[in-house]
């Protein structure tokens, strides 16, 4: 069954134009056009039919946000949200309009970093000189082999990796706060110590990364920063305020 209704991209100010040949998702790719009630505008296109998460339509989601970004704030969806009507798009923005306003002067000039810490997964032989129980471990198995002894080196030298990232990602979250207009915790991540998002200032998103990756540098024995962005700033809105479902559901 094809998905009905209206896909929305975005919400922007009204008075923002769409990109100059900008196109939604979809194949063909749907013609995009904005639905404006008083000072708030959002981005929409019609809902293509059996829309999945396909790379082709996510880099599309994606790009006309980044697009639309470079061209002023913006609040965007998440892709695959999928309204019932434009009427419903329309009743909404008028709703909301004060509180759309205040989050996009909020975002104004502002990208997205994500920073994901990892424990260093090359640094035994400098975790084995700092951490007394991993090399007194790491003695009774060469001394007495074993699979019990192996599985305490295992575990001693996971948590030991574990807790020296964490502490890591301490440091590099007060480092890196101070350089942020916002930040905000993200959802658990396996493997992950930390995984945060920074509101950042256009102008000041490539001294931000190399704050971060100075800082990886240095502490690559304890930790892997793996940055993604600028990317549009989902992490800091609060709500969408349009009733929509994913597609497909």
């Amino acid at each position: 069954m094809p998905d009905e209704g209206v896909y929305v991209y975005a919400i922007i100010r009204a008075a923002g134009p769409l990109p100059a040949d900008a196109r939604g998702v979809g194949s063909p790719a749907a013609p995009l056009r904005l639905i404006r009630r008083g000072r708030v505008a959002a981005v929409v296109s019609e809902a293509p039919p059996a829309l999945r998460a396909r790379r082709r339509d996510l880099l599309a989601h994606q790009e006309l946000l980044l697009r639309l970004s470079e061209q002023g704030p913006v609040l965007p969806m998440r892709f695959g949200m999928i309204a019932a009507d434009e009427e419903t798009v329309l009743d909404r923005l008028a709703v909301q309009e004060a509180e759309h306003l205040a989050a996009l002067e909020h975002l104004s000039d502002g990208v997205e970093i994500n920073v994901k810490a990892l424990p260093a997964q090359h640094a035994l032989a400098r975790l084995v000189a700092e951490d007394k129980q991993v090399r007194r471990l790491r003695y009774e198995v060469r001394r007495r082999p074993g699979y019990e002894a192996s599985l305490r080196l295992g575990q001693a030298v996971a948590a030991a990796l574990e807790s020296r990232a964490a502490e890591a990602g301490r440091r590099a979250l007060g480092e890196l706060t101070p350089r942020a207009r916002a930040v905000t915790s993200g959802p658990e991540v396996q493997g992950c110590v930390l995984n945060t998002s920074f509101l950042v200032g256009r102008g000041d998103s490539e001294a931000f990364r190399k704050a971060a990756e100075r800082f990886a540098h240095i502490h690559r024995d304890r930790v892997e920063l793996r940055l993604s962005g600028p990317l549009p700033c989902y992490s800091f809105v609060a709500a969408e305020g349009i009733p929509v479902h994913a597609a497909g559901a």
